[in-house]
């Protein structure tokens, strides 16, 4: 573990940029208000990536220009208009990105987006990201889970730092055992506060679905954004954390 190396992370399901009306888009304001946190990293759900209605521009390009120089995109779901997926926006160069398929069938695209990013104050270290998007249903997720396991097995280290995070659709709080015991992952959240954020819907939160799961890193802080103008900023809630080498 390397001493004094504190990143910042949000993550957030971003509804594909917009609250209640295709024409009334929310991009402007998550820009500002994920800027405003100083976040190093920015994990996002729901990215659209192409649609002539939704987005006149990538939006993972909208949202990073100026702030993040650097960012990946993992397309998912590809309809006749254009496509969404996964983002990871970074301050810090990439290493590798890739994206895997987990979806279980055609109709519901799913995926994982992996990036390795490291900066020269590090020291060498590498640190894995992953981002995700999971099934509504339950057996669906059981089967995503087991790949992403295989996945962390196969492309992260155990001695190199790991971050998965994104919505998990785990309201049967099923995941974070499963994920302890396969993965060494720790969720943050439940970690620091004795339970998972209650992060769905914005407006009234009642249900669990966002996680942040950590491996090698030590959480300094984890906030549920759940205040003002993140209640209007898409149909979930953000989960931000300050997390150490």
């Amino acid at each position: 573990m390397i001493n004094s190396k504190k990143i910042k992370i949000i993550t957030l399901n971003i509804h594909k940029g917009f609250l209640f009306s295709k024409k009334n888009s929310t991009l402007d304001k998550i820009k500002s208000n994920i800027r405003e946190l100083g976040a190093d990293l920015v994990c996002l759900q729901e990215v659209v990536g192409q649609h002539p209605e939704l987005a006149k521009k990538a939006q993972f390009e909208f949202l990073a220009d100026q702030i993040w120089s650097h960012y990946a995109y993992g397309k998912n779901a590809i309809y006749s208009k254009g496509h969404h997926g996964n983002a990871i926006l970074s301050h810090f160069p990439f290493i590798k990105h890739e994206n895997f398929d987990i979806s279980n069938y055609k109709l519901e695209r799913r995926g994982i987006l992996h990036g390795i990013v490291q900066s020269p104050v590090w020291q060498n270290t590498r640190l894995h990201v992953m981002t995700l998007h999971l099934d509504l249903m339950s057996w669906g997720r059981k089967r995503q889970l087991e790949k992403l396991c295989r996945l962390i097995e196969h492309h992260v280290p155990q001695d190199e730092p790991l971050i998965v995070c994104g919505d998990f659709n785990d309201w049967r709080e099923q995941v974070s055992n499963y994920l302890k015991e396969k993965a060494g992952l720790t969720e943050a959240h439940l970690n620091q506060c004795g339970c998972h954020a209650r992060t769905f819907p914005a407006s009234l939160p009642l249900l669990k679905l966002d996680r942040l799961y950590v491996r090698g890193l030590e959480v300094e802080s984890i906030s549920l954004l759940n205040s003002g103008p993140w209640r209007e900023l898409s149909d979930h809630l953000a989960l931000f954390a300050e997390l150490r080498f």
